[in-house]
């Protein structure tokens, strides 16, 4: 018998860490080749990782909720000889020639996972996850605090369950903050002036935002998912970095209504894809962003980096009703058919729950279809660190003023409402404006005899 370290694989360029969510083999279990032993999550997507030998589970080196950094061991798997002969055999501990050596083995093994969990707080003798050290350093807690509240995991281990109850029950004043936070106000008080405002300021806006809530016995309380805490979070972020700012535009996309109409059909008959309007809309704001670039940045402090590449994302909404951003990359270089795919492609794979970390990875830019919902027009916040979101609104069939060399007169025109909201810290409006009115343009001008 041989032994198989699984570890964390990588997930993307900017993707380090992932949190363990949940177990799918426990220790005993037999497990096949790509068979999946555990779900993991991002800070974008969840997932799932698959082993890449069959054999049993003998060790979990990581619990529920624990924070895992790409590369590390996160299982062990016992295997017949012959399936260490991977590419991937320098990973693997090999086969133990005696119990001694095999009990030295797993004393290497607890002494890594000791060494990967103690950053923080090293001054315990208890064990703590990663993600509970994270929350307790974010919270302000003490190592007096961490060690006295009360573990509900194995062997008393404090889960993220319990120090949220803990903060929450600190925050409401049911359990006495400790007296180092008590006096800290006192300490930012006497610091110079000029500094105050910086050890200050985020204390007093965290206590203005706490809004006592009124819950009666016919009200039922629902505590959000990860991903709608991670969206919640991101969303006051970007409202509170972004000067937000939007212009509007009104569009008339009648030809392009028609030349759907008239080609859908044949499209998916010789490309097997569905042909809706985000590709047709995708194409024009990726033209737009080539004209103009000052668009396709984003802001680093008092830098601005200008993107060398175009790469669209694409907001769309889960089964669940939380919502995911896929990134088209290279948007720019991509002809309809292409586009098509690529959206039809990451718009089922979100819906299945099929994205990979790096397919959220990287954009540019984002373009939402708020008009997917019957919505006419919306103020979409920005998706950091771009500087620019374009909602598009619902086609609706409405009377309008047509001009001809015979004179004006009113006609049945279908149109829809391009809502830009932009960064005003290093977009003005007349960059933001014209940007807006570029799609726009582009969309009027859309060519009936086109071929796809």
């Amino acid at each position: 018998m041989a032994r198989f370290e699984l570890k964390l694989p990588k997930m993307g360029e900017s993707v380090a860490e992932a949190t363990i969510t949940n177990w799918l083999k426990e220790v005993g279990d037999k497990i096949e080749a790509d068979e999946a032993v555990l779900e993991i999550a991002t800070d974008k997507v969840d997932s799932e990782v698959p082993s890449e030998v069959s054999g049993i589970l003998v060790e979990q080196l990581f619990g529920k909720d624990d924070l895992v950094q790409v590369g590390q061991t996160i299982a062990i798997i016992e295997t017949e000889g012959g399936e260490t002969a991977t590419p991937e055999a320098a990973n693997t501990v090999q086969e133990t020639a005696a119990p001694a050596e095999a009990a030295e083995i797993e004393k290497t093994i607890e002494s890594v996972k000791e060494t990967v969990t103690s950053q923080d707080f090293s001054g315990s003798d208890k064990f703590f996850s990663p993600l509970v050290k994270n929350i307790a350093k974010e919270e302000g807690l003490s190592l007096n605090e961490l060690e006295n509240i009360p573990g509900s995991g194995k062997d008393g281990r404090v889960t993220k369950e319990d120090i949220l109850k803990y903060v929450e029950a600190r925050k409401s004043g049911s359990i006495k903050a400790p007296q180092t936070v008590e006096v800290a106000p006192k300490v930012v008080a006497e610091t110079p002036k000029a500094e105050a405002p910086k050890a200050v300021e985020p204390v007093v806006q965290k206590s203005q935002q706490a809004v006592p809530v009124s819950v009666n016995g016919g009200d039922e309380i629902v505590e959000m998912d990860r991903m709608r805490k991670l969206i919640s979070g991101y969303m006051v972020a970007s409202v509170q970095t972004s000067a937000h700012v939007q212009s509007f535009i009104e569009v008339d996309v009648t030809n392009i209504v028609k030349w759907r109409d008239k080609v859908k059909a044949a499209f998916e008959k010789r490309e097997g894809e569905k042909l809706t309007f985000t590709p047709i809309m995708m194409e024009a704001v990726a033209k737009a962003l080539k004209d103009f670039p000052g668009m396709n940045i984003s802001v680093d402090g008092d830098y601005i980096i200008k993107k060398k590449n175009i790469n669209l994302g694409m907001a769309a909404a889960l089964p669940n009703g939380n919502l995911i951003v896929p990134v088209i990359k290279n948007a720019d270089q991509l002809n309809l058919v292409g586009m098509a795919k690529a959206v039809n492609d990451l718009g089922n794979r979100a819906k299945a729950g099929k994205l990979k970390p790096d397919d959220t990875q990287g954009g540019t830019y984002t373009v939402t279809n708020v008009g997917t919902f019957g919505s006419v027009f919306g103020t979409p916040i920005i998706n950091q660190p771009q500087v620019g979101i374009l909602a598009l609104g619902a086609i609706r069939k409405v009377p309008a003023v047509i001009e001809t060399p015979e004179g004006d007169f009113i006609g049945i025109r279908q149109k829809m409402f391009l809502s830009h909201s932009y960064d005003h810290r290093v977009v003005d409006g007349a960059l933001g404006g014209s940007f807006v009115k570029r799609v726009a343009e582009y969309l009027e001008a859309f060519d009936v005899d086109r071929d796809f």
